[in-house]
């Protein structure tokens, strides 16, 4: 038969507080040089963040281009809807010939202006 002793723990057992606040946890103790790191740490660790940040700023302007972008098709729409809204008003008013010489017209000069 084998002998089933009870193996000791490596954790310290948690003594039974004075106060009855078991539920708070032990202090450690204070280490003024415990969370030192060498430089060569800190500065893989700085270098690290700065790709993270460029990585970070990249996803930024793209995001920023193509919400640019949207922007843009948005209110060349809308441009071309106004256009095509007035040129029917006019279509109201004149002949159909006269507003598509209008048209050409129109489209010469923003092409000139552009």
């Amino acid at each position: 038969m084998s002998s089933a002793a009870p193996a000791p723990s490596t954790h310290a057992a948690k003594s039974i507080r004075k106060n009855g606040k078991n539920w708070h946890d032990n202090k450690k103790p204070f280490r003024p040089n415990g969370g030192l790191t060498s430089y060569t740490k800190r500065a893989a660790a700085r270098k690290e963040q700065e790709a993270i940040k460029e990585y970070e700023k990249e996803l930024r302007e793209e995001r920023e281009a193509e919400r640019q972008a949207h922007i843009q098709r948005i209110k060349e729409r809308r441009a071309a809807k106004e256009e095509k809204e007035r040129y029917e008003k006019m279509a109201e008013k004149m002949h159909r010939k006269r507003v598509e010489r209008l048209k050409k017209r129109e489209k010469r000069n923003k092409l000139l202006n552009s």
